[in-house]
């Protein structure tokens, strides 16, 4: 069977996550060490006990890599991995070029926590909003974003499956496009409990500070091809690869798009490693030929391994 390794982002952490996969296998907070060490402070304690603490974007998104990380580590303890390739959604890339060995595991931690402390310094707290809307075709939601004329931006950020689209922006400019999308005949439009508008021109001049960041980090080409947010591809080189993650920040998540290069691949399965089932989800609503697996506990690591195993 073909499988490609995905990874979720932020929204997918809960409290107390991992915590049956720690208990059976020590690999886990292995991983939780180094990224303590990396960061200066008890990771784990705080994805096990503080969910205020967790909720706050610059400990989500290394809480979020770890976790991801952890869960292909245990995997790859278990079996010998050989997708077709990877991918994450938003933050989740940047756990797809880690365990492709693109990035190091410290290196990832430490540049993720400075993109989430740009990217809440980028806009105040209220000030951004981000909302899902469902039922709409992409063209339509794209259309209604631009038809906006009042104060302040909004646009489509996360083309995640088909009649799912995120819009971001100014709060009041996001509020006033989900009543036009309801207008234009969404089924729902929904507020996302988040403080960050992210992947909207709002991150544009955190973008440009990121870069500064990236530049500093050494990459590699990995052993597995990663498809990137920006445009659904691999990168060319490891220049091609920063760029994307820098353009990542400030320009939508083609999620959907990721999903079907996947299949064009050859990719029948999504394994889906790390908090939550969100990938899992969207993976049918996008390529009705796909199967999707989330693997977050013993259980699922067991059947999975069944079906993937040589």
């Amino acid at each position: 069977m073909k499988y490609a390794i995905v990874f979720p982002g932020q929204g997918s952490q809960s409290l107390g996550m991992l915590s049956d996969l720690a208990d059976n296998f020590p690999i886990v907070k292995d991983t939780f060490s180094e990224a303590s060490d990396a960061l200066g402070f008890d990771l784990w304690k705080l994805i096990q006990e503080d969910q205020d603490a967790l909720n706050q974007t610059q400990n989500t998104q290394p809480a979020m890599l770890a976790a991801g990380y952890a869960t292909y580590k245990v995997l790859t303890s278990e079996v010998d991995l050989s997708p077709v390739c990877m991918a994450g959604h938003s933050l989740g890339e940047y756990t797809a070029l880690v365990a492709s060995g693109s990035l190091g595991f410290s290196d990832g931690i430490k540049l993720v926590r400075t993109r989430a402390e740009l990217m809440q310094a980028a806009v105040p707290k209220g000030v951004g909003a981000m909302a899902a809307i469902l039922g709409l075709e992409d063209e339509v939601v794209v259309k209604v974003c631009n038809d906006y004329a009042g104060s302040g931006i909004v646009q489509a950020v996360n083309f995640n499956s088909n009649g799912q689209v995120v819009i971001a922006g100014n709060k009041e400019a996001v509020d006033a496009t989900c009543e036009a999308m309801k207008a234009a005949g969404a089924k729902r439009a929904v507020i996302l409990p988040v403080s960050v508008p992210s992947h909207c021109s709002l991150m544009d001049d955190a973008a440009v500070e990121f870069k500064t960041a990236v530049d500093a980090v050494e990459f590699t080409m990995g052993s597995v091809d990663v498809l990137h947010n920006f445009d659904a591809a691999k990168a060319a080189d490891t220049n091609d690869m920063k760029a994307k993650l820098v353009a990542q920040l400030h320009k939508p998540v083609l999620w959907t798009g990721t999903v079907r290069a996947m299949h064009a691949m050859g990719v029948e399965k999504l394994i889906e490693a790390g908090p939550g089932k969100v990938l899992a989800g969207l993976t049918r609503r996008i390529e009705k030929s796909l199967t999707a697996n989330a693997v977050l506990d013993s259980a699922s690591i067991a059947a999975t391994l069944e079906e993937i195993a040589p």
